[in-house]
């Protein structure tokens, strides 16, 4: 039976949500870090911690499972296997979206249009790597996740041999040393090799997870308020420091608000506290969750189309632009992004190869043309049994279960099936 960890899927897609407002923000308002904007929107210009958040969720959510059954997961290569079929469907598809508009649209980078390079360095999730104008802004992300994927098994043999205190050290201490030894004591970062300096809150989620598995005694502990009580302090430098030296350290940031992060998703996980667990699960929160990765994957060519298209031939710059973005881009990313879930991202959740998403596909064509069928004998008769008939089984025809996996019977595919993902 799977065991889902309720609020997680809220999480998720209330990080994705912020993620669009703060593009929203960002394009509006020109100046970053120093930006322009009023200093109330100061809120909305931490979208890097979103993404952060975005890291370490999911390496809590894919450790969920291996730290059920001893640290152990399925074969790397089958791992991997479900790890592409889930990831990069709908992540081609966004790109083929992205292309197409920072062609026609509106350029998603000051470098320009995207090029062939682009296409081959985006097309193979080589951008964390490799240098080429963006098609989307938002991609840069989905490479270091991809990269983190990959060494995720490892990760999980040096977890199960060792020690949570031994994973965490070989993946942190590098950076810090890296951080310690650069000019001034903070590292310029690019737009390229994040991996290694996003590890380690990947990794603290990886050690949450072990809460899930806890005893009562630990479980029960109070996880909320131990997250309060470590954000607090890089809540104080922050303001001490002011908003634009946080954003010109994330070097450090990242590493500091890690854990702050890790012990908030393990109190949800804990299901604590009550009434912001109550909120995660929610229809509306939870259904936002559930098409959270394709909202972080096309919102932002929307985001842009408006606010350099659309919005100034009807609204000045500035604070107006933005209020037209959050009317129009918006909804309209909400709205967008349900409907490509619908058609490239959930197939590849809820079915685990082509057969399966071509079979389901069948069904529901066959569920369809048999409904047809029961409406149409004439007269009032036929028209009566086929309302009965619905009305017995609730609707005219069953609604496929949203799942994160499908089914299946042996112990790796039941492992699989433990923990949510992106």
């Amino acid at each position: 039976m799977r065991r889902q960890v309720q609020g997680l899927d809220g999480l998720r897609g209330l990080a994705a949500l912020y993620v669009v407002l703060f593009h929203c923000w960002l394009y509006t308002f020109p100046g970053y870090p120093d930006s322009s904007a009023p200093r109330w929107l100061d809120g909305l210009m931490y979208g890097r911690l979103a993404v952060v958040f975005f890291l370490v969720l999911s390496g809590f959510s894919l450790a969920i499972s291996p730290a059920r059954h001893g640290w152990r997961s399925e074969r790397a290569a089958e791992y991997l296997r479900r790890r592409a079929w889930r990831i990069l469907p709908p992540y081609w598809a966004a790109l083929c979206m992205s292309l197409v508009i920072a062609w026609l649209v509106v350029p998603a980078s000051h470098a320009g249009p995207p090029t062939g390079g682009s296409i081959l360095v985006y097309g193979l999730l080589g951008q964390d790597i490799f240098t080429e104008p963006t098609p989307n802004g938002a991609f840069w992300s989905i490479a270091v996740e991809a990269e983190l994927y990959v060494v995720f098994p490892l990760l999980l043999f040096v977890r199960r041999r060792s020690s949570a205190a031994v994973l965490v050290g070989l993946v942190t201490l590098p950076v810090v040393v890296r951080g310690l030894m650069a000019p001034g004591g903070t590292p310029v970062e690019g737009d390229n090799w994040l991996t290694p300096h996003l590890a380690p809150v990947f990794v603290a989620g990886m050690v949450g997870a072990g809460v899930v598995v806890a005893s009562d005694r630990v479980r029960r502990l109070p996880w909320g308020w131990f997250a309060v009580l470590a954000a607090l302090p890089v809540l104080a430098l922050g303001v001490v420091q002011g908003s634009v030296w946080t954003l010109t350290h994330y070097f450090w940031v990242d590493l500091a608000v890690a854990p702050a992060m890790t012990l908030l998703i393990a109190a949800v996980a804990t299901g604590r506290p009550a009434v912001l667990v109550r909120l995660l699960t929610t229809r509306p929160v939870r259904s936002l969750g559930e098409f959270s990765y394709s909202l972080y994957l096309i919102h932002l060519p929307i985001v842009l189309a408006v606010i350099r298209r659309v919005a100034p031939r009807y609204v000045g710059p500035g604070l107006p632009t933005f209020c037209f973005t959050l009317v129009v881009a918006l909804p309209v990313s909400l709205l967008a992004a349900w409907l490509f879930a619908r058609l490239f991202e959930l197939p590849f959740k809820r079915n685990r190869s082509w057969k399966s998403v071509v079979g389901t596909n069948r069904s529901r064509r066959d569920g369809a043309s048999a409904g047809t069928r029961r409406r149409l004998p004439d007269g009032p008769a036929g028209e009566s049994r086929g309302c009965d008939e619905a009305d017995k089984s609730g609707t005219g025809a069953a609604r496929p279960m949203v799942t994160v996996r499908a089914s299946g019977t042996n112990a790796s595919e039941n492992r699989s099936r433990d923990a949510p993902d992106r």
